[in-house]
């Protein structure tokens, strides 16, 4: 340690030649808002000069470029992505995104602690810094089967890993306010740790209560009111910008230099196919300069402010001592990533090739039992039926009750209403559960899509026009060992498989990429509006409506179907 300290002070001094100097650009101070014009010298990890003129081993032209911190994002689950942690790292880092802290919420509710070791293990040899928060609920919920159980007994041995933060979004937020004693036990573990949040809606002396029991964090803001009453009781906001649930333009108006100390940047789940056409946090800042913040409260957002919400103090700024985590830019405005630095290694091709491969797990998780068309029916009901209400770019859905058309003696779809049927079924290989219901919103005219992505527990679930579509679809997922299928009078028309835990695939990203945008294809030729189906489908069983009504006992009770 004291060699390397002393390399680190002779570099920085100048009295010897510095491992990597980037000479000619002008570094973005994230302190006075200023563009320096200067030298940045590097030694091993760190940057150790700045404003001044150095030598360097390696000396690299960046002249005309702009040097920022490089970007963290704050809450994401890699599975979400469709692809291994190691492929993920090879698909963002480029983007300038260097540090990600990820919860493997969706691998643990498959495989419990196995999924979360596989995570550990992938991150100490990636690339990019990948910090771990410990899955604080599995399952996520009562109202559906779950694929592993993490009592804080299973936690514990992970707490002191080198990648763990802390606890990961505490969801059951219902939980926390009436001091579930298994909620109470995580939370206790944890005091003193990092604990995340997620607390969609709750506001007034519930979120105090809620905050009381030290979460500082919050990724699912969809409006600035309630992002600002978070923000005054302490909140740290990671602003969300997804596949899925895309909250940027909402809070727009929060992201000043004002509040930027209390903000940060997060993607929560993006897939390749949005990566490669938009981007990654580099299409957050673009957006966001575009739409008129100023370029120093979104770039503090999306490193420095990031940094110390979480406790990573050696990182996000461009410093001498700080971590030489670095994105060259073409201009602020543009966000355009012409050369990144992790740890002071310039990310190349070749760089990747040095990272160990980690075995994949869970290979055959999907244990569903074969279905057919009559699984799907619907007894006809008295009066109006329960109906999900699809919100396009949000996850929270609505509940919504109409009177469906019947044939024979089943309740049948109504698609002059956009209503369409949906189903889970459970595959863990548990009970053998499976629920129907109606949903509105995809636009499908025909034909059925199905995954086993399920937001939380990952069943399959499956919606669709046909039963006999429904039922292909579904007992497809079994052949390919989990994926996504689109079935279209009775052929499959577009299909990827995720045999990773019925979540991830073993395929370049590259190759991901090119799949989803045909599986794209394939669903629109249903009649599909939604812009990302396969996400709305896997966010589909969340049980999760707008007015939630918390009984004495802390669970939600939902007057929606049950889908268990």
């Amino acid at each position: 340690m004291t060699e390397r300290l002393e390399r680190l002070i002779d570099q920085g001094t100048g009295r010897e030649p510095a491992d990597i100097v980037l000479k000619g650009g002008r570094f973005f101070d994230l302190v006075t808002g200023e563009l320096v014009q200067s030298d940045i010298a590097i030694s091993g990890d760190t940057i150790v000069g700045t404003c001044g003129d150095y030598n360097g081993k390696t000396e690299i032209d960046i002249s005309g470029r702009i040097v920022v911190p490089g970007f963290i994002d704050t809450h994401l689950h890699i599975e979400s992505s469709l692809v291994t942690p190691h492929e993920f790292d090879r698909c963002v880092l480029p983007y300038g995104v260097t540090t990600v802290i990820c919860d493997p919420h969706e691998i643990a509710n498959v495989l419990g602690a196995e999924g979360i070791r596989y995570f550990l293990d992938s991150a100490e040899q990636t690339i990019m810094d990948i910090r771990v928060q410990l899955s604080s609920c599995v399952p996520a919920t009562h109202l559906e089967t779950s694929g592993a159980d993490l009592p804080i007994e299973k936690l514990l041995p992970f707490r002191d890993h080198e990648k763990v933060i802390g606890l990961a979004e505490f969801m059951n937020f219902p939980g926390v306010i009436h001091k579930d004693p298994v909620c109470m036990a995580k939370l206790a573990a944890f005091q003193g740790a990092h604990i995340d949040g997620h607390a969609p809606l709750l506001s007034g002396n519930d979120l105090n209560g809620y905050l009381a029991a030290g979460i500082r964090t919050e990724h699912e803001c969809t409006s600035a009111e309630e992002a600002l009453e978070k923000i005054r009781k302490g909140m740290h906001i990671l602003v969300r910008e997804g596949s899925v649930s895309k909250d940027l333009m909402a809070l727009m108006p929060i992201i000043t230099e004002r509040l930027s100390p209390h903000l940060a940047l997060c993607t929560d789940d993006r897939n390749p196919l949005d990566i490669a056409e938009q981007g990654h946090l580099d299409y957050m800042i673009r957006t966001a300069i575009k739409n008129g913040v100023e370029p120093l409260a979104i770039y503090r957002a999306a490193s420095i402010s990031a940094a110390r919400a979480f406790g990573l103090r050696d990182r996000g700024l461009v410093a001498p001592g700080w971590r030489a985590d670095l994105a060259i830019l073409d201009s602020l405005e543009n966000c355009k990533a012409e050369m990144v630095f992790s740890a002071g290694r310039k990310v190349t091709a070749a760089l990747f090739e040095t990272r160990k491969p980690i075995a994949p797990v869970g290979l055959d998780s999907v244990k569903a039992r074969t279905v057919n068309a009559a699984h799907f029916g619907v007894p006809v009901a008295d009066g109006e039926t329960p109906v999900i209400g699809v919100m396009p770019g949000k996850i929270i859905t609505e509940h919504r009750r109409y009177r469906l058309p019947v044939k024979g003696n089943q309740t049948a779809v109504d698609l002059d209403n956009d209503i369409i049927k949906v189903a889970v079924i459970e595959r863990h290989g548990k009970n053998g559960n499976h629920a129907n219901g109606f949903v509105q919103g995809f636009g499908l005219k025909k034909g059925a899509i199905a995954s086993t992505v399920g937001h939380d527990s990952h069943n399959i679930c499956v919606v669709g026009v046909s039963e006999d579509d429904m039922a292909m679809a579904a007992n497809r997922l079994g052949e390919i060992k989990g994926g996504f299928v689109v079935v279209e009078d009775g052929k499959v028309t577009g299909e990827i498989p995720l045999p990773l835990a019925g979540l991830m695939s073993l395929e370049p990203y590259e190759t991901v990429r090119d799949t989803l945008h045909d599986l794209r294809k394939a669903a629109y030729a249903l009649g599909t509006t939604l812009e990302e189906p396969f996400l709305q489908v896997a966010f589909l069983p969340l049980p999760v409506i707008p007015h939630l009504k918390i009984s004495d006992r802390g669970m939600v009770d939902v007057d929606q179907f049950k889908l268990i």
